[in-house]
This record gives C-alpha cells, structure tokens and sequence, in this order.
C-alpha cells in the first residue's frame, strides 16, 4: 500500500518534469522574431514603381530578392518605369530592428559593372510596416521609405 502510495504521488511529478523539460526555452534563445521584416516591402517614385523587396524566412534562414526599376526621362514624354532583374540578397542579417544584405552589382550598368563588387544595404524599420533603406556603399545615400505590402 505504501509504495502504491508513493509512486502515486511521484508519477504526477515525472510527468509535470517531463513536460517542463520539452518545454524549455530553446526557441527564445534563437534569432529575433522575423516576422516584422517578412514580407514584400515597395517604393514608388513620381507615382510609379521603383524598388520592390521581399524577404522570406525559409526555416528560422532569411533570404530573399530585389528589383529595381529605371526610371527613364525624356523630354516631352511621360516618365516611364521599366523593371530590371530581380537580384537575390546575400548575408541577410535582422538584428530585430535592421535588416543588413548586399545585392550584386555585375548586372546594373554592363559591361562596365561586371567586376563591381556587392553593394551594401541597411533597411531600419521606422514604425508599423515602414522602413528605411539606405544604400551604404554611397556616403551621400539618402535613406528611401519603403512600405510593407499587403500581399
């Protein structure tokens, strides 16, 4: 009776112990929440398109793809905005409140660019879906507001 009594009042124990051990705080010790930088984020230019940014998170990983758009002026003409080829971000880091990544610069301006090294980029958020991003390879960048889209 005695030991009935006894593994009774231990086994409620090894189970709260068991739970409580699957339960530890292994995922709070990973990298910041992601979900404020995933996304598709987007900036218009004279009312057209101009940089589209999306960030996924593949499994805790973020990765993701630019596009930027030319801008074309020409005199007596509307301004147009072509799209050019979407670029893939390397070393994206989010630090919870900044996301660092570079894009490669071969493609932009060929031939002339094709040994250019990755241009470096900082996208700050500024408030609920806003963000700023500032080219950091131009020390007079100003910084873009980008808006995180819906869809």
């Amino acid at each position: 009776m005695r030991i009935k009594s006894v593994f009774l009042f231990v086994l409620p124990l090894l189970i709260v112990a068991t739970a409580a051990a699957q339960t530890t705080p292994t995922a709070q010790k990973s990298a910041p929440e992601n979900s404020s930088i995933v996304g598709v984020w987007r900036a218009q230019a004279d009312g057209l398109p101009f940089i589209a940014l999306t960030v996924t998170d593949e499994s805790g990983s973020l990765s993701g793809a630019v596009l930027f758009y030319f801008h074309r002026r020409e005199q007596g003409q509307p301004i147009t905005s072509t799209p050019g080829q979407p670029e893939p971000l390397f070393n994206p880091r989010f630090d919870g409140q900044t996301l660092t990544f570079q894009v490669s610069h071969r493609r932009a301006h060929p031939p002339k660019s094709l040994s250019d090294p990755p241009v470096s980029f900082r996208l700050k958020l500024t408030g609920p879906n806003k963000a700023e991003l500032v080219n950091e390879d131009e020390p007079s960048s100003v910084g873009l507001e980008l808006l995180k889209a819906e869809y």
